[in-house]
């Protein structure tokens, strides 16, 4: 009977502590101001991304904003600590999609964190992320 308590108290400990770990997670604000050269007009949509396998392809966290002046700051809140990159596009004609020529090149602005711009497709994740350890405002350019 004691070996069964003992048990029972170890797994209740181990459960109190993993719990505890988990309410602790640290997390931040994301603040991503963009200026828009130009087209005042349409919906600029930005994903976020937390994981290099996923980048491109699944994103962490997503927002679509109306454009309605020369600047636009969009907000995570909340989010771990760590390292995040985001693309974006400019759907000038608001058809919810990112227009692209008959060779897949885009037709609507387009950007990615840090400014990165990539060959021949998307720039890298290594490329594009950003640490975010504390409150963060970046700023990027959509040309």
């Amino acid at each position: 009977m004691k070996k069964l308590q003992l048990i029972i108290s170890t797994l209740l400990i181990a459960a109190s502590t993993f719990l505890h770990a988990q309410e602790e997670k640290e997390t931040v604000d994301l603040s991503i101001e963009i200026t828009i050269k130009k087209h005042q007009k349409g919906f600029l949509f930005l994903s976020l991304f937390n994981d290099e396998e996923k980048f491109m392809h699944q994103a962490y966290k997503s927002k679509k904003v109306v454009i309605q002046d020369k600047k636009v700051t969009i907000t995570f809140k909340n989010i771990e600590k760590g390292e995040y990159a985001f693309s974006m596009f400019h759907d000038v004609n608001g058809n919810s999609k990112l227009d692209k020529n008959f060779i897949g090149i885009p037709k609507e602005p387009y950007a990615f964190s840090n400014n990165q711009k990539g060959r021949f497709g998307p720039p890298s994740f290594n490329n594009a992320k950003i640490k975010i350890d504390q409150n963060k405002t970046v700023t990027v350019k959509i040309n």
